[in-house]
């Protein structure tokens, strides 16, 4: 297993300080504050460490209200909304320096046979036919990116075997492409049984290309090229299959709408054997800067 990825797990595995209340460290980030996905899943795993393991996470919804420190450590409070027969619900909010910064709810299901259907995965070549992130980022330094943001990119993840289907938006800058993006990603080393835990680094990985549609429909950059700023607003995710986030699993992206400075982007998130297992939708700020 990648060291990046061991370091990973050890953010994932949280402190618990009191019942119900789970203490949790942050990783650098490329950007100057706390990465949205990984608040996001500790805020997970800290509903999760309060519900039976025989209920599996199938959804969440969660607001990022203010930029997280990445100096400081994070509290996560959870309320236990509601132990059902067959759903529970948790709502957790996430604390640094005494205020709050993010709030999830999140439902959890013991397993049941039901109806079964889905959309078809969309074609997309072969992952292992791509190129990886470090083969990928370094044609871009110094043309597009700088050295120094293609390295801090490069740090980001490590612990994560990412590769875009077509290149990403900052190759793209000036020339508007349809608003769609696939990418393929697993983490990058073997991972333990536990389904939280793949639910959990699913959730981690969501929130880093899922706006790169609305970029690509603009012809904008983003922030490694400094003509957008952004940052996620809200985001939801619904688990509706088993998977494994040590198996490849394709991103399918795209954004119906931007408007307002914000841009939504909604995504599928297939297995490799072309199984729907996630869905995924997520609002975020996209300024132009004046």
């Amino acid at each position: 297993m990648h060291q990046a990825l061991k370091d990973l797990l050890d953010l994932l595995d949280l402190e618990q300080i009191e019942e119900d209340m789970f203490r949790g460290q942050s990783r650098s980030a490329v950007v100057p504050r706390v990465f949205g996905g990984q608040v996001a899943a500790q805020a997970l795993v800290a509903a999760g460490r309060t519900v039976p393991a025989d209920r599996l996470a199938h959804s969440l919804h969660a607001y990022f209200l203010v930029a997280g420190d990445p100096g400081a450590p994070i509290v996560y409070t959870v309320d236990r909304i509601r132990d059902g027969r067959s759903f529970t619900t948790r709502r957790v909010v996430a604390v640094q320096h005494g205020r709050p910064i993010f709030h999830l709810s999140a439902s959890f299901q013991t397993y049941e046979e039901g109806l079964d259907h889905q959309a078809p995965m969309p074609p997309a070549p072969d992952p292992e036919s791509l190129p990886t992130a470090a083969e990928l980022l370094p044609r871009y330094a110094d043309s597009v990116l700088s050295p120094d943001v293609v390295a801090r990119m490069l740090e980001a993840r490590e612990a994560v075997d990412l590769r875009y289907v077509d290149a990403p938006p900052f190759a793209f800058v000036g020339k508007p492409q349809p608003p769609r993006s696939q990418v393929w990603f697993k983490a990058g080393g073997k991972l333990a049984d536990d389904p939280l835990l793949h639910v959990c680094l699913a959730t981690y990985v969501s929130d880093m290309t899922l706006l790169d549609s609305v970029l690509l429909a603009h012809g904008r950059g983003g922030w490694a090229v400094g003509d957008v700023v952004g940052a996620s607003l809200d985001h939801a995710m619904w688990f509706h299959r088993p998977f494994r986030a040590d198996e490849w699993l394709l991103y399918d992206q795209e954004s119906p709408s931007a408007s307002g400075g914000r841009g939504l982007g909604q995504a599928r998130i297939y297995t490799q054997d072309g199984h729907l297992a996630i869905t995924v939708i997520q609002e975020g700020v996209v300024r132009v800067p004046r």
